[in-house]
């Protein structure tokens, strides 16, 4: 597998670093000439150097035949090349005769094949085939992201005319830019144009293509077109009795649209041919087929990707924005309020009374979404409404049908735009929410018309959407909606891990949270949660439902944010547990999500719970529980502060391993330690085996020089020793941290030396969330063990059982932190707050550690059969679930049995089911975090804190 670089590769140096590659590659056709070089290149615009990949690898195949594969990452990636012209389809077959000569745990998920000018990269997971021209591949670098990440990417299949209308719209775009039309003058133009290229389409304007037969009257040479955008744009926001009697026919009969979308006076570009053109190639599209549920993700993408600073894409990310699936956006809305609505309407039959208090409920709905961005949310709130209120007027006033085209829609449908309410900091991404809320509103009026024979006019625009360009965190909600008019409050706020919060948007949380203790390791989402309990506690009757990262029902920061909700009597009304984020974007990254669905008051049954299990990326198994807990578990409300010692005093105290603080200089590389030994006697008598978290995991040779015994006439006689320390000292001495400074008077030493003085368990304190057991191991004390990791020193067998069982596996996964999506295992949360078996019988204790050292066996002999075939083993590759040995996850098993003895559990075998347990066992062993507000005082000192 490659390494990983130090920076992750950002999509916009993929996208240069492919030009390149297709620049200097254009015109090439030989396959035995170039393809070497070719598949080298390519490659390396992805991080990947030349030892990190097999070249003419070899393989017997099926038929006892031989073949080489051009290219082949183990795992990952069949590359192979032909001439150019070549069949790929017969490439492939080939390709997939490689794939299946691999051993099991090498078989590849990707086949990248090309003939120099066309790439076809096929996902044989997912059954699915990407084609690209070698000119398109910058365009679609995210494609092959699985190169730099462990992460499949995300690959967002538009429809034909949301693909082609976002290239259209690019193009114009671009095009605007370089005439020197920019700023917001340019995104305001272009959010009107959007509005009338569909309005154009839908018969809002009067008859379809007014719009397209205005833009085609006017000069080849575009100079009249601005002139004439102009004066429609005034016409547009001009009612029809206002209007100039001496009006162009063209020009006097579009619609009067109102709705302050046309409403002020801003620049617009001049027009020569080809600016002309490109619009007129917009607008000889079909619009009407745009989705508005993906219309201002479509259209922030032109802004964004075609900006030439990049400007607002940094902008975008810092907001940490993400824009939501109509999938993602129906699991939040349906069990809000979607859901009790339809079972209302199911409810009343053909009760008369029960159906009109329905049908006047509608229209008092408001719905307010705090962090809007292109309105999504509301766009797709306000569509099921209409929709709950059609099938209403169907069973309310249609008499079984009889009477459909004798009702009067325009009066009878009550549900309006202006019941939605926005907060958005982009002012671009407020005004493109409006438009798409308006756009959505037309296709309900359309769908009453083919459903009733008639509906309400379209335009002028006379109800609108509430959307407020305001920071949220700095903005009172009730100054957008009153909290005694509000309904529902739902969203997506943003994303951002307080590492990579910006110094405003730490500004934000300390304005929503004030000096709580515990607000700096808070999400930036958190700061809405407790922004709504707030607005919520003057009408406890609103419900509210957040998408957010899995992190905020994980690790500190669920203590952090619920011990302040909680006072509030704030409860968890249903949620969704980690599921994997997808939206209407191209080039998604992979996202971890819980959906929280809250309020102010104790939730009436059923409570519901939707889990997603192993398959994070399809659709939740929805199941119905007595209570949630912050932690999304059916089980006592406790919150998990950390703790400076274990729960129990009988087991070992964990803690972190020796820290280097050196600049590099102390560690060393296999290589490099082969050339001390060689060349410096002195030195390679200080060198001792060091492990961080990913040398244990992968079993990969590192070393450090460990000098807490070295003389000082050792100091003076390496030459090696004097170069490394000068450069310890040297780095430790420009560094801006007090401590760190001071530490450069000892540069021969970690930075933090914990290492214990006998056999020792190592953990790893981060893993992939794809192995159902955390790899640990013990070690002799001459193995260094580095802060990646913490240690339990004397720790037996039992205390290697129970940490290598599922229960604990079960508990970490569900109150450990992520770092992205690995855990994080840290001892004053996972560790110090885990109940053991209390108490404990000699039987079962010794029950549990034969079933340990079943373990440590199988993992022995599994190393064992590696190395007499000559072959590399791993931690890794015993707990990647596609590989682990028959007999070592038969071992497991036993010890989970004997673990589960020890415990008296006799539940479920599912996480849910033993966290519960351990959840309801924590609550007999340990005081309750107290819950009433927390002090606003920091303390002194912290404790030692791996997390």
């Amino acid at each position: 597998m490659p390494a990983r670089a130090a920076t992750r590769l950002t999509t916009n140096e993929l996208r240069k670093r492919l030009a390149a590659f297709a620049h200097q590659w254009q015109g090439t056709s030989s396959e035995r000439a170039d393809e070497k070089l070719f598949t080298a290149d390519f490659l390396a615009c992805f991080g990947v150097a030349a030892h990190q990949y097999q070249r003419e690898y070899r393989v017997t195949l099926a038929d006892g035949g031989t073949g080489y594969m051009d290219a082949f990452i183990p795992g990952k990636v069949i590359v192979e090349g032909k001439s150019l012209g070549k069949d790929l389809k017969k490439a492939r077959q080939q390709a997939e005769a490689y794939r299946w000569a691999c051993p099991p745990h090498q078989q590849p998920r990707y086949v990248l094949l090309h003939d120099f000018g066309r790439f076809a990269l096929f996902d044989l997971a997912q059954d699915a085939q990407h084609p690209c021209t070698l000119a398109e591949l910058p365009r679609h670098a995210e494609w092959f992201r699985f190169l730099t990440d462990d992460t499949p990417p995300v690959i967002t299949e538009e429809t034909e005319a949301d693909r082609r209308a976002a290239e259209q719209m690019a193009a114009l775009h671009d095009a605007l830019l370089r005439s020197n039309f920019s700023g917001r003058d340019l995104e305001t133009f272009l959010t009107r144009l959007l509005f009338c290229l569909f309005a154009d389409d839908t018969a809002i304007f009067g008859d379809d293509g007014q719009f397209r037969r205005l833009i085609e009257a006017t000069r080849d040479d575009g100079k009249d077109l601005g002139a004439t955008l102009a004066e429609l744009f005034e016409v547009l926001d001009t009612a029809p009795d206002q209007r100039s009697r001496l009006l162009d026919e063209a020009l006097a009969a579009f619609a009067w649209v109102n709705g302050r979308l046309f409403a002020g006076r801003t620049r617009i570009p001049a027009f020569d041919s080809t600016l002309r053109q490109l619009l007129l190639d917009c607008v000889r599209l079909d619009w009407s087929g745009i989705s508005p549920a993906i219309f201002g993700a479509m259209f922030q993408s032109v802004l964004e990707q075609h900006q030439p600073d990049q400007s607002r894409t940094a902008s975008r990310r810092e907001l940490g924005a993400h824009y939501t699936s109509e999938r993602n956006i129906l699991r939040a809305i349906n069990p809000l309020f979607m859901d009790g609505l339809r079972a209302e309407l199911a409810a009343a039959g053909s009760s008369r009374a029960r159906l009109q208090a329905l049908y006047d409920k509608l229209p008092r709905i408001r719905v307010l979404d705090p962090a809007c961005g292109c309105g999504n949310f509301l766009v797709i709130a306000y569509r099921e409404l209409r929709r709950l209120e059609m099938a209403l007027i169907e069973r309310l006033f249609s008499k079984g049908g009889q009477s459909r085209g004798l009702l009067d829609i325009g009066t009878l449908s009550r549900v309006n735009v202006d019941q939605f309410y926005g907060i958005e900091i982009d002012q671009s991404a407020a005004h493109i929410a409006q438009v798409a809320l308006w756009i959505t509103d037309h296709q309900m009026n359309l769908e009453a018309a083919s459903l009733f024979g008639s509906t309400r006019p379209s335009v002028p625009l006379v109800h609108s959407p509430h959307i407020r360009h305001a920071n949220a965190l700095r903005v009172d909600w009730a100054d957008v909606l009153a909290p005694g008019e509000c309904s529902y409050i739902v969203g997506n706020p943003p994303f951002v891990g307080y590492s990579n919060q910006t110094k405003a948007q730490k500004e934000d949380l300390e304005a929503v949270y004030g000096n709580t203790k515990g607000v700096g390791v808070l999400d930036y989402v958190a700061a809405w949660y407790l922004k709504a309990a707030h607005y919520m506690q003057a009408n406890p009757l609103v419900h509210t439902a957040f998408v957010s990262t899995n992190s905020i029902s994980q690790g500190e920061q669920v203590a952090a944010l619920w011990s302040l909700l909680l006072p509030m009597d704030a409860h968890i009304h249903f949620a969704h547990r980690t599921f994997k984020w997808s939206n209407e974007g191209r080039g998604v990254a992979a996202v971890h999500c819980v959906i929280i669905g809250f309020a102010l008051c104790p939730p009436a049954p059923p409570v519901r719970l939707f889990e997603y299990g192993d398959d994070i990326a399809g659709e939740g198994v929805e199941s119905v529980v007595s209570r949630l807990n912050p932690y999304l578990v059916d089980a006592p409300t406790v919150l998990l502060d950390k703790r400076r010692k274990p729960l129990h005093g009988d087991v070992p105290e964990m803690v972190k391993g020796s820290q280097p603080t050196d600049g590099g200089h102390l560690l060393l590389s296999a290589e490099e330690a082969g050339h001390i030994r060689a060349t410096d006697t002195v030195a390679a008598r200080y060198i001792r085996p060091f492990l961080g978290a990913e040398e244990f995991i992968n079993n990969t040779p590192r070393f450090c020089l460990w000098l807490v015994d070295a003389t000082s006439a050792d100091k003076v006689a390496s030459p090696e020793l004097k170069r490394r320390l000068a450069g310890v000292r040297a780095m430790r001495s420009q560094s801006t941290k007090a401590s760190t400074r001071t530490l450069a008077s000892t540069p021969h030493l970690f930075g933090e030396i914990r290492q214990p003085q006998s056999r020792y368990l190592l953990i790893p304190r981060h893993s992939s969330e794809n192995r159902y057991y955390l790899p640990i191991g013990y070690l002799d004390m001459g193995v260094i063990c580095g802060d990646a990791n913490s240690m339990l020193p004397n720790a037996t067998p039992y205390h290697f059982g129970m940490l290598c069982s599922t229960m604990h596996n079960a508990w970490m996964r569900t109150v450990a932190g992520r770092l992205k999506s690995d855990y994080r295992y840290s001892n004053t949360i996972v560790y110090n707050n885990y109940p053991w078996p209390q108490p404990l019988a000699d039987k079962q204790r010794q029950a549990v550690e034969t079933a340990a050292q079943a373990v440590l066996d199988a993992r022995q002999r599994e190393f064992d059969l590696c190395a007499k075939a000559g072959q590399h083993a791993s931690m890794a590759l015993l707990y990647n679930p596609d590989t682990m040995p028959a007999e070592l996850a038969r071992a497991h098993a036993a010890l989970d049995r004997a673990v589960d003895a020890a415990y008296g559990y006799k539940g479920g075998k599912d996480d849910a089911s033993r966290v519960a347990f351990l959840f309801g066992l924590y609550q007999q062993l340990a005081a309750p975090l107290d819950v009433p507000a927390r002090p606003t005082r920091r303390r002194r000192a912290k404790p030692l804190d791996n997390s």
